[in-house]
């Protein structure tokens, strides 16, 4: 904005160097005309008055073309201040704008960085947590290779002298919910016929286990429980057996089909 209002200042210097000489080459051109006027046969001499008026006329002309000049380039001036003006304010508001919006970028980066650590944390921590997994599962999985003991529970329903109406049964390893069954018709049918049911299969530590049967037949529950040593290195069987109303259990060991 400075340099075009130098430009203004300039061109009206310029403009009012060029009236100057302009008016002196006006006058130069009247005086040349008014001395062959005098000079010529017959003509009569003009009065120091006269030749006054003539040279003072192009003079005002040229002060008033020079003072509108100067006013025009005066105006143009403050309008190119004024312009100066309102984009120095528009300039200071986009700046203002810029810094606002940077400091919001700012202030998001870090929220933004909180976040990427809080993910990253979160990352490490889940990879942590599979790891443990694995390692329980392995620990798991060598604790059963070296126990070697498997332990089965087996339900069977000998045909008896009274109708009975299995309901469901349940079994229980070491006083915990081990499984549970539920016979409709048909299937209680089918035990009487002498069907087996496997209620449970599982490997387990070569130890002493409680294993308790809950039945609910006619209506009416029936528990047994048995204490089975489940040896290393051996399938340990335990079947229950109900028939009249009573309930016995077997168990045996196989060792054959154990697995290593």
């Amino acid at each position: 904005m400075t340099f075009h209002g130098e430009h203004v200042i300039r061109r009206s210097a310029s403009a009012v160097q060029a009236a100057v000489l302009c008016g002196a080459l006006m006058g130069a051109i009247l005086g040349v005309r008014t001395a062959k006027a005098q000079n010529a046969p017959g003509g009569a001499p003009t009065t120091p008055q006269s030749s006054n008026d003539t040279a003072g006329k192009p003079y005002a002309v040229r002060r008033q073309e020079l003072l509108k000049d100067i006013k025009g380039s005066q105006q143009k001036l403050d309008e190119l201040r004024v312009e100066r003006l309102q984009l120095e304010s528009r300039v200071e508001a986009v700046a203002s704008k810029a810094a606002e919006q940077r400091a919001n970028t700012l202030m998001l980066s870090r929220e933004t960085y909180a976040l990427r650590q809080l993910d990253s944390l979160l990352t490490i921590s889940q990879d942590n947590l599979l790891a443990q997994r694995d390692r329980f599962l392995s620990l798991g999985e060598a604790v059963r290779r070296r126990a070697g003991a498997e332990l089965v529970v087996v339900f069977r329903a000998d045909s008896s002298s009274s109708a009975q109406q299995i309901d469901s049964v349940r079994v229980n390893i070491d006083e915990g919910i081990a499984g549970e069954r539920h016979y409709s018709i048909i299937a209680s049918g089918a035990l009487a016929n002498g069907a087996i049911d496997e209620l449970y299969r599982s490997n387990v530590l070569p130890a002493s286990h409680a294993v308790a049967l809950t039945v609910h037949a006619n209506g009416a529950p029936l528990t047994q429980t048995v204490h089975v040593d489940a040896a290393a290195g051996a399938i340990t069987y335990v079947q229950f057996m109900l028939r009249n109303g009573q309930m016995t259990q077997t168990t045996w060991a196989n060792r054959d089909n154990a697995t290593p």
